[in-house]
């Protein structure tokens, strides 16, 4: 750990971690961590010097926090209620820390470096002599720095759940520590006397194996064999090691050395007290009974055959799990699968195979990859030689025969794949959806859109042509045993097809109107009418002329549009202009009479940016417009104006040649 003190004390501190070993000593990591109770006080007589990792503490002073020089303990709650425990430094002046974590659940151990919401409490105090929890504290996180007590609060312990005690020296030397419980609530004793679960032969009687129902030490194990007798003659046990105690404290079995192999039979185990003084031990100090026992049968010398299949439950199965009585080694199976084939109603494809194995390279169940059973049905699975040059070979060297088999069942699967068909029309889209039933399937769940549903084998949905982009469909089938489902997205056009004809809205004498197609869509074809006696079926017609007018005149034209299966008509009226000539009345009489009531520019057609005014008698503006169809009803602010010359101002810019024209004279408004 490196504590924020001075800048030259962390600079320090950095430099000896970056030189410090990383810990391989068992107990010094959270994998190999020393397994304790309640009931016993465990004594560090000197403490290797190395660092793992730095840790995550919940402390945000910008120190870093290591397990420097670490112990790592395990023990389990089987009473809830406080933990209390003292780290006592056999020189008081050393300094400890420590860090407290529930592990209930947790598959990878390294977690605790960096996942906080492991830590249960923590004190990592820089106060030197004993630390650890006791009655009457609050804190539940100390961090570094002599402000902080070195007892925290007791935390409160889950019944069922394990947890990790580090304990860090944080002090560079390898003087020890006592660690012992005391003062809470909660029990970390197991109540469960240890005794022995079962026994079983290893290679028809070469070996034993005697299994017990908790974990117990390594170190309680007699080398000799001595904590066990065998109830015949014929053999005696000469050696016993704890299986896996090369990677920690204690095991839940031992491994017992027959001078001679037995025959075949019914033999008893009894556990005694060995060359040690006592029988084995469990992590609290208990053994297992004087006397206590478990039956052995040996069996003939015999290959071990391919004992059954786990039941396979899922559709469309790609495992297979082969389950065998006696264990396998590992070694003999062919990682790429090719110890098995398998054959039945579908081709199927074996990919790879490995053992779920132990430490010491055995396995009773070996799962065999392969490609998708899709169809159901009686399959079979046969043991021949791989790659590797054998078949499967069990703990005691003897092979599986080739050709061995074993059959099993595979369900019926289900495939949700569906068409879609869309017809197409002017105004609607009708959009079918078809699933062809088979392999057995009776259920239909189609969802539409992500809200409309359906239940029958085949279903279809009308748009109208308003409702197009992209939509969604799903179908979820069944037959009962199976299900699957299958999605699929598809696209209704914009229906577009609309008439739309781009002309003038007026034509003067001796002009020319032009027409033009603006229709949306694709259309293929097009029919004009321009109700001057031509038509056309161009897409953008001729110039078209219209007869002189004594009165202004409106014609329709018509436009038909068509596609390959629709078809839209639109009309556009254009006026025919007897006179285009702008001019302003002399005169007017806004009597409400219906005749030359109002003052405006005359036949202003083709005047673009057209600004008019009127002017009384004092300069003063009293009408404007841009909007030569704007009159002048001879009222001022809703005010009737009197009798009398009044003055205009005229300009525009000509349409068609862009000249900028400015006219001004006088009207009389006569009441």
């Amino acid at each position: 750990m490196l504590r924020k003190s001075v800048l030259f004390f962390v600079v320090l501190l950095l430099t000896i971690f970056g030189k410090a070993q990383v810990c391989s000593t068992l107990g010094q990591t959270p994998q190999t961590a020393f397994p304790v109770c309640g009931t016993d006080t465990f004594h560090q007589t000197k403490v290797p010097i190395c660092n793992n990792a730095n840790m995550v503490t919940g402390c945000t002073d910008g120190a870093l926090y290591s397990d420097k020089n670490p112990y790592w303990y395990r023990f389990t709650c089987f009473q809830a209620g406080t933990l209390g425990f003292q780290v006592k430094p056999n020189t008081t002046s050393d300094d400890y820390d420590w860090q407290l974590f529930d592990i209930t659940g947790v598959t990878n151990l390294n977690d605790v470096y960096t996942n906080f919401a492991l830590t249960v409490c923590n004190n990592w105090s820089s106060n030197p002599d004993t630390t650890g929890t006791s009655a009457g504290r609050t804190n539940t996180t100390s961090c570094a720095g002599p402000t902080y007590s070195n007892q925290s609060a007791m935390p409160t312990l889950v019944v069922g759940h394990t947890y990790l005690l580090m304990v860090s020296h944080f002090t560079d030397t390898q003087d020890g520590y006592s660690l012992y419980f005391k003062g809470g609530t909660a029990v970390i004793t197991d109540p469960v006397p240890p005794a022995i679960l079962k026994a079983d032969a290893i290679c028809d009687g070469t070996k034993m194996r005697v299994i017990v129902n908790k974990k117990m030490k390594c170190s309680s194990v007699a080398s000799d064999g001595s904590d066990f007798s065998i109830n015949t003659s014929l053999t005696k046990i000469i050696g016993a090691v704890g299986f896996n105690c090369n990677n920690s404290f204690d095991m839940d079995s031992v491994i017992l050395t027959l001078n001679n192999p037995l025959p075949p039979g019914q033999y008893t185990i009894t556990a005694k007290i060995g060359s040690d003084g006592n029988t084995i031990i469990d992590n609290c100090g208990n053994g297992i009974a004087v006397g206590d026992n478990a039956s052995v049968t040996v069996y003939p010398v015999v290959v071990t055959p391919m004992d059954s299949i786990t039941p396979l439950t899922t559709c469309k199965p790609d495992t297979i799990q082969l389950v065998f009585k006696k264990p396998m080694q590992c070694s003999s199976v062919a990682a790429n699968g090719s110890d098995f084939i398998v054959t039945g109603p579908s081709t199927v494809t074996v990919l790879s195979a490995q053992g779920i194995c132990s430490t010491d390279g055995l396995t009773t169940i070996i799962k065999v990859v392969t490609s998708p059973m899709f169809n159901g049905g009686t399959y079979q699975i046969k043991l021949i030689r791989g790659s590797d040059g054998n078949t499967l070979i069990n703990e005691c060297g003897l092979e599986t025969p080739v050709n061995s088999t074993l059959n099993f069942t595979v369900k019926q699967a289900v495939d949700a794949k569906f068409s879609i068909a869309v017809a197409y029309g002017c105004k609607n889209d009708v959009v079918q959806f078809s699933h062809n039933g088979n392999y057995g399937v009776n259920q239909w769940l189609w969802t539409i859109d992500g809200s409309l549903t359906r239940t029958t084998q085949n279903t279809s949905i009308t748009y109208q042509f308003t409702n197009y982009g992209t939509k969604t469909v799903s179908l979820i089938v069944s037959n009962d045993q199976c299900s699957d489902t299958s999605n699929a997205t598809y696209n209704l056009p914009l229906v577009n097809l609309k008439a739309i004809i781009s002309g003038p809205d007026f034509s003067c004498p001796n002009d020319s109107a032009v027409f033009k197609d603006a229709s949306i869509g694709k259309a293929v074809s097009w029919q004009w009418d321009f109700s001057n006696g031509q038509t056309s079926t161009l897409q953008n017609p001729p110039a078209q002329t219209y007869p002189a007018v004594t009165a202004i005149k409106e014609f329709p034209v018509r436009l038909i549009v068509a596609d390959s299966a629709c078809s839209d008509t639109t009309y556009h009226l254009i006026k025919i202009i007897p006179n285009c000539y702008i001019a302003v009345p002399s005169a007017f009489t806004p009597n409400g009479d219906g005749v030359n009531d109002y003052l405006y520019p005359l036949n202003a057609y083709k005047a673009d940016n057209l600004d008019f005014r009127v002017y009384n008698r004092y300069g003063q503006i009293i009408f404007q417009t841009t909007n030569w169809l704007n009159k002048w009803d001879g009222t001022f602010k809703g005010i009737a104006q009197p009798t009398g010359t009044y003055v205009w101002i005229l300009s525009y810019t000509e349409k068609d040649t862009g000249k900028k024209v400015t006219t001004k004279g006088t009207t009389v408004l006569i009441r």
